[in-house]
């Protein structure tokens, strides 16, 4: 019996002794082997870091006029970790705020793709009155904080939308392609224009801060702060003035206005009508506003200095005309009878002069200064569509111009390589002598138009558009001729469609400065050879686009201007006006002194 206890005795004293080394190796472990780990855990739950989102960088006119702003406003955030029931907090938020599902859905997909102590944003813009309802039920929504931050605000609306973009919150693409780390604490990032194309610049860096806590989260004490550092503003070239110049001249049409310091590419007036607000997306549009801008027949968020691509119509004669010049096909003084019509070697087919009676003996200069079609018809024909694609491209047009914008579009030079690529199949001779009149295939946006008649303007020295004054530019390589004469013989052409009687675009002369340019009309639909085209008889969407480009003074440009008038029916009548008051604005205005001041005071510099 004695022996059987004393057995039982050491089988428990034995089990007691392993569950004692058992504690002791546990302690062991937790105080050497885990005890950074725990420590660090133990921390956490004293303490709390919280990003500290950048203040965005501001964007300035030419003249520090703002056109993108910071302005305090309200937000709630959530911190997942801290919410015991999202879903009960979700719906009780619901009922002290005005959620629609747009943000309801927003919040849900940015919480999936989220940390769970990341701070995320419900509701921005809070009112003064949601603020108290929160305030007061604040006790009851553990992880829900009342943030003060900086928003968006574009005080120019319309007038700049198009050039400075806007931003937006944070989505699951943008959470795809960005450094998340780098955005910790920040709910909008750069959707369009300049916005989006100096992101980096002027986003800044997130700081952050080290807060003690009690259990509840609330914050005691800021234990560490490191300041996050602003965005960089960002200095333009446009100037505002000049900008609403530019958008009134177009009155009651649709279309585009671009003006170029051609000595040097600044972009001075970057206008695509109708704009639209942008503030409206700052914060997550509306469906129903989203709804009513994408269904408008007039298109306002469509960027149309730089994403429409147009016939040029007779814009691009001078460049035909230097063409010829240069592969010995004229000379400034050939000439020819130009009829009301021209037709290829046994064709029947007759490609109508816009002058119904036709010009009868021109050479080069009439020939731009009357913009007579038949003339570069059969300039086209001897030409060939491959040297005028390899000719056009080289003063930009075919090809994006690089501008410090997204979404350009590179237009259109056609060629035989092009078309048996693009559609399988051969290129026609007729197709020549419209693309000889920038008809057909031939597509270029304003912005290309503008940077064109800027290295005409220059004779061959092209420059890269930009609308940041800092932006690094590369110089693009000079257009070299065989004879200087042909610079003269070309812009003499433009001068006299403005300068002369015979001119298409006299009606603008007059200023106490010397314009050059050229008129031009991109069809809307085609004519048939037995029918007349009547305006009169056509609805106002079916009229011909109007096209103006010019520069000035001739005998140093300091500007260069493309027009695009969306129906506007004629180069001369309807453009040129536009152009004329863009440069009377630039060159003659109460601010041309101060801007010439400037200009002088940067080179003093």
């Amino acid at each position: 019996m004695r022996g059987l206890v004393l057995q039982r005795a050491v089988i428990a004293g034995l089990i007691c002794f392993l569950l004692l080394g058992a504690v002791i190796a546990r302690v062991a472990w937790l105080q050497v082997t885990a005890h950074e780990r725990f420590a660090s855990l133990a921390e956490q739950n004293r303490t709390r870091i919280e990003p500290i989102p950048p203040a965005r960088g501001l964007i300035y006119d030419r003249n520090g006029v703002v056109l993108a702003d910071n302005a305090p406003a309200f937000q709630v955030e959530l911190v997942p970790e801290q919410v015991p029931d999202m879903e009960a907090t979700l719906q009780r938020l619901a009922t002290l705020l005005e959620l629609d599902e747009s943000e309801l859905g927003r919040f849900r997909k940015t919480l999936k793709a989220s940390r769970s102590f990341d701070s995320i944003p419900l509701k921005l813009n809070l009112t003064e009155e949601e603020v108290a309802r929160l305030a007061v039920e604040r006790p009851r929504l553990p992880g829900v904080e009342v943030q003060a931050r900086l928003t968006r605000v574009y005080p120019q609306r319309e007038k700049v939308a198009h050039v400075v973009g806007y931003v937006g919150r944070i989505n699951e693409r943008d959470l795809a392609t960005i450094d998340q780390e780098a955005y910790r604490g920040t709910s909008h990032i750069g959707k369009t224009g300049l916005e989006r194309f100096y992101e980096d610049r002027l986003h800044g860096e997130v700081g952050y801060r080290k807060l003690e806590v009690d259990a509840h989260g609330r914050t005691l004490r800021v234990l560490e702060e490191v300041p996050a550092t602003p965005g960089e503003d960002i200095h333009l070239t446009l100037d505002l003035r000049l900008q609403e110049v530019a958008e009134a001249a177009l009155g009651d049409f649709l279309g585009a206005v671009v003006a170029l310091d051609p000595r040097n590419g600044e972009v001075l007036a970057f206008v695509s009508k109708p704009g639209f607000d942008p503030n409206l997306f700052v914060n997550g549009i509306r469906g129903g506003d989203y709804k009513a801008l994408v269904e408008n027949p007039d298109r306002p968020l469509f960027n149309r200095a730089l994403a429409a691509a147009y016939p040029p119509g007779s814009t691009v004669k001078p460049l035909m005309g230097l063409a010829g010049l240069e592969h010995g096909l004229i000379t400034p003084e050939f000439r020819m009878f130009a009829g009301p019509y021209y037709q290829l070697p046994n064709d029947s087919h007759r490609y109508r002069d816009w002058k119904k009676s036709g010009h009868g003996w021109v050479d080069l200069d009439r020939a731009i200064a009357q913009s007579c079609d038949v003339y570069f018809y059969d300039l086209a024909h001897r030409m060939g569509i491959d040297r005028m694609h390899e000719f056009f491209t080289r003063f930009g047009l075919g090809r994006p111009t690089g501008i410090d914008l997204p979404g350009e579009v590179s237009g259109l030079v056609p060629s035989r390589a092009w078309k048996r690529a693009a559609r399988g199949q051969s290129w026609y001779p007729g197709e020549t002598l419209i693309a000889g009149i920038g008809q057909g295939y031939m597509l270029a946006t304003p912005l290309q138009l503008a940077q064109m008649v800027a290295t005409l303007a220059q004779r061959g020295q092209p420059v890269r558009p930009h609308l940041a004054k800092d932006a690094v530019v590369e110089p693009l390589e000079p257009i070299v001729v065989r004879k200087a004469a042909h610079w003269d013989a070309v812009l003499a052409g433009m001068d006299h469609v403005i300068n002369s009687d015979y001119g298409t675009a006299k009606v603008i002369r007059g200023a106490p400065y010397r314009i050059a340019g050229k008129s031009g009309t991109a069809q809307v639909f085609t004519v048939k050879q037995s029918e007349t085209y009547d305006e009169k008889k056509l609805s106002r969407k079916l009229h011909d686009h109007a096209v103006f480009i010019g520069y000035a003074p001739v005998e140093a440009p300091a500007i260069a201007v493309a027009a695009f008038v969306e129906n506007g029916q004629h180069g001369s009548g309807t453009a040129g006006p536009i152009v004329r008051r863009v440069m009377d604005a630039w060159l003659l205005g109460d601010f041309a002194l101060k801007a010439a001041a400037t200009d002088e005071q940067g080179e003093a510099d």
